[in-house]
């Protein structure tokens, strides 16, 4: 029996979460990274936040094999950006003797006096935590805080680190959660549902030999479905949802000018623009392949 011969009856399923036995060892995962940090001598004592992100704290993950990411932020240095015309000394800013690297290195012998060496491997982002039967894969990033300052002094939080590479990373995952759960109220749920389905649906896709599309992250099918208008949310059934929101995403993915405007689910960073992996071309040649694959 295929999986599209009862469509509705699939995407029902897909719409669900993860099982609760899964978010019991996501929750021990994060418990002891906490307490890997708060255990160390050298930065137990510091201002730390841990800040849960990627598509498990934002309950939309759908795969049994979905990890953990989590930030470990060091709130006492600071990375910025002020406005144009203005200098950090404007903000009373100075700068700290405390490197990054100098925290990477710390945040790094705390895991691995926690978890044991050959369990923590350091990546070009983050540093992977391997799983086993009690806990699930883990990725921990340590960032410092960042914080866009507006000209009155006032700011926004988020995060910021480099990789391997030096590659600058600034995101906002407390925004991104607020964001979300804002539009999954707004649609009765069925944001998050839709975004399940469609995730699932890629994983379909790989799975029926379908090429290119290894630059369709998860995060960003999330913030597509996130910048679809509500009033196409609800529908009678799912497969009528899917199907008007890919219609959507499709039509507004064609011209730069009709979605340069679109933003991340924090609403702070754009969707569309230069060093992004992904090209609005290869977006808009997903949403139609995955709209003929379900529909034709």
């Amino acid at each position: 029996m295929s999986w599209k011969d009862n469509l509705e009856d699939t995407f029902t399923k897909w719409s669900k979460r993860s099982s609760d036995n899964e978010e019991e060892k996501c929750e021990r995962a994060l418990s002891m990274i906490k307490s890997a940090v708060k255990e160390d001598e050298q930065i137990k004592n510091s201002d730390i936040s841990f800040i849960p992100q990627g598509s498990y704290h934002n309950n939309t993950n759908v795969r049994l094999t979905s990890d953990v990411d989590i930030c470990v932020m060091l709130k006492s240095s600071i990375f910025s950006q002020v406005p144009d015309g203005m200098k950090k000394e404007d903000f009373g800013l100075v700068t700290s003797e405390y490197s990054f690297k100098q925290y990477q290195d710390d945040v790094e012998r705390a895991l691995v006096k926690k978890f044991g060496r050959e369990n923590v491997k350091k990546g070009g982002k983050a540093f992977d935590i391997k799983s086993n039967t009690y806990r699930v894969d883990a990725d921990v990033v340590a960032c410092f805080e960042h914080r866009r300052y507006n000209m009155d002094g006032t700011y926004i939080s988020g995060t910021q680190f480099f990789t391997s590479t030096g590659e600058k990373i600034v995101n906002f995952p407390e925004q991104h959660y607020s964001n979300g759960v804002k539009k999954n109220d707004a649609t009765r749920r069925n944001f998050k549902r839709v975004v399940r389905i469609i995730k699932r649906l890629k994983y379909q896709m790989v799975d029926d030999g379908v090429k290119g599309l290894d630059n369709i992250s998860s995060f960003l099918i999330e913030c597509l479905v996130w910048n679809v208008s509500n009033g196409y949310f609800n529908n009678i059934t799912y497969v009528e949802d899917v199907k008007k929101i890919l219609s959507y995403l499709y039509h507004n993915t064609k011209e730069d000018h009709l979605c340069k405007e679109w933003g991340e689910v924090s609403d702070l960073l754009y969707l569309f623009h230069s060093g992004r992996s992904y090209s609005l071309e290869e977006v808009n040649g997903f949403i139609l392949n995955a709209y003929n694959h379900v529909f034709n």
